[in-house]
């Protein structure tokens, strides 16, 4: 069964007497402990493609199934719900909390999304910033590690809910193309280990060839579907 399946989704933005079609009756889906990427320049629709995936916007067509739940119908406070449930989120510019340190950054979403309890809370903690290889950097504040290292935290901090999903906007913008491969590579990593799926967004083309799935987006439209091991067309 799918993970996440879109029938003739589109979304469109109304500004002033002008209205923007950012997404163009898209159809796809996405089996679990998949690695993709939507791939295309900016304005072809990418990011809002990830936006209502993961339930912070909605489509204005079509139907969207993420998780085995139809999620345009859900309000804000059920979409909030779904979120901390079945989604993670890394960001370009990591979204450290700078007063936090990386373990209370890690910690964060299980007190304010899941209210998991102390112990278990520790344990989890304990097992992702083992993963990551920041087992020795708890203690620390986000302004006294690298790039590379708040990705990794960020990463961390996306998987400790134990999502079927992860979403990933532009997760190598900021970083060097060393440590891009590495954040990758640290992401295929976590899928193999966790049956988690990864869908990030991005235009860096070193990294696009890591993806296994390759969706290429033009104008809110596919243009394009690459499989690792050859091409194919949406």
């Amino acid at each position: 069964m799918a993970l996440i399946t879109a029938v003739s989704i589109s979304k469109d933005y109304q500004t002033e007497d002008v209205t923007v079609h950012a997404l163009r009756k898209l159809d796809f889906e996405i089996e679990p402990a998949s690695f993709v990427s939507f791939v295309g320049p900016s304005g072809s629709g990418k990011t809002t493609l990830l936006n209502l995936i993961g339930c912070l916007d909605k489509p204005s067509a079509g139907k969207l199934t993420v998780a085995g739940t139809d999620v345009a119908p859900l309000s804000r406070k059920e979409s909030a719900a779904f979120r901390g449930k079945h989604l993670g989120f890394i960001f370009q510019d990591f979204n450290m909390i700078p007063v936090l340190t990386v373990y209370e950054n890690i910690e964060y979403p299980l007190i304010m999304v899941q209210n998991i309890e102390p112990q278990e809370r520790r344990d989890r903690i304990s097992k992702m910033l083992k993963a990551v290889g920041m087992a020795d950097q708890g203690d620390k504040y986000p302004q006294q590690i690298s790039g590379g290292q708040k990705q990794r935290v960020a990463i961390a901090r996306a998987l400790v809910i134990n999502p079927a999903l992860v979403l990933a906007d532009e997760p190598t913008a900021n970083l060097d193309s060393q440590t891009a491969y590495t954040v990758i590579g640290l992401m295929k990593k976590m899928r193999d280990e966790l049956g988690t799926t990864f869908i990030f967004s991005t235009h860096d083309t070193k990294i696009v060839g890591e993806a296994e799935v390759i969706y290429r987006l033009v104008d809110g439209q596919f243009v394009g579907k690459e499989v690792k091991g050859g091409p194919a067309h949406a």
